[in-house]
C-alpha cells in the first residue's frame, strides 16, 4: 500500500491513520510542483493529495481513504465499535471537518487573490478567521470530557489535528478553547503522529 502525500496537506490525516493501524505501507512525498507533472497526474488527474495505491487500485479523496482504511483494518477500531450508530457518529464529525472546516480555509490559502484588492483580500481573510473560530467553538464543545472527538480514537481525529495545525499557522483565534488545546497537546505527544510528521519534514 502506497500513500501519496504533500507535507502538511490534508493527506497528513491518512498518514497518521496508517501509523495508528500499524500495517506495512509506503509514504511517497510529492511537492505541489510535482503534483502538476504528468507522472503524478497519471495517478490522480486532479493533481491533489491524498492518493492511495492499494495493489494498483487508486483511491482519492480524504474521507473515502480514511473510511477505506477503517474498513480494511477493523481491528484498529478507527471506524468505531462495529455498530452503525458508532460509525455514523464518526462520519458526522469527519464530514464536519472535511466539508465545513476545511473549505473555510480557502481565503487564507489564497482563493480570493483574484480580487486584486489588498483591502478586500484582507477582509475575506478576516471573515474566514471569524468563521473558523465559530466552527472550532463547536468542536471544542464536542471535546468536553473527551480525549477524542467521538469518545474513542477514530479516523476523524487526525483530520482535526491537520486543520488545527492550519489554524495556528493562519493566526485563527483559538483562545479559550481549552479542550482543543488539550487535544492538540495529546496529538503532538502521540508516537504515530510524531512518526508521520517527521516523515513529512514537519516541525
Amino acid at each position: 500500500m502506497k500513500l501519496y502525500t504533500t507535507p502538511g496537506a490534508c493527506s497528513l490525516a491518512d498518514h497518521i491513520a496508517l501509523e495508528w493501524i500499524g500495517e506495512p505501507y509506503e509514504a511517497v512525498i510529492v511537492s505541489k510542483e510535482e503534483r502538476k507533472l504528468p507522472a503524478y497526474l497519471a495517478i490522480n488527474p486532479n493533481g491533489a493529495v491524498p492518493a492511495l495505491d492499494d495493489g494498483g487500485w487508486i483511491l482519492t479523496q480524504n474521507a473515502a481513504i480514511l473510511n477505506y482504511l477503517a474498513d480494511l483494518y477493523p481491528a484498529s477500531k478507527l471506524g468505531g465499535d462495529g455498530s452503525p450508530r458508532s460509525r455514523a457518529e464518526i462520519n458526522k464529525w469527519l464530514a464536519f471537518v472535511n466539508s465545513d472546516v476545511h473549505p473555510a480555509f480557502k481565503p487564507l490559502f489564497g482563493s480570493t487573490s483574484y480580487l486584486d484588492d489588498a483591502a478586500a483580500i484582507e477582509k475575506s481573510r478576516d471573515d474566514a478567521r471569524n468563521k473558523l473560530r465559530d466552527l472550532f467553538a463547536k468542536i471544542d464543545a464536542q471535546l468536553a470530557g473527551k480525549d477524542w472527538l467521538t469518545g474513542a480514537r477514530s479516523i476523524a481525529d487526525p483530520y482535526l489535528y491537520v486543520v488545527l495545525r492550519w489554524a495556528r499557522a493562519s493566526e485563527v483565534d483559538l483562545s479559550g478553547f481549552d479542550n482543543l488545546d488539550r487535544f492538540m497537546r495529546a496529538m503532538r505527544a502521540d508516537a504515530g503522529v510524531k512518526k508521520a510528521t517527521k516523515a513529512e519534514g514537519l516541525a
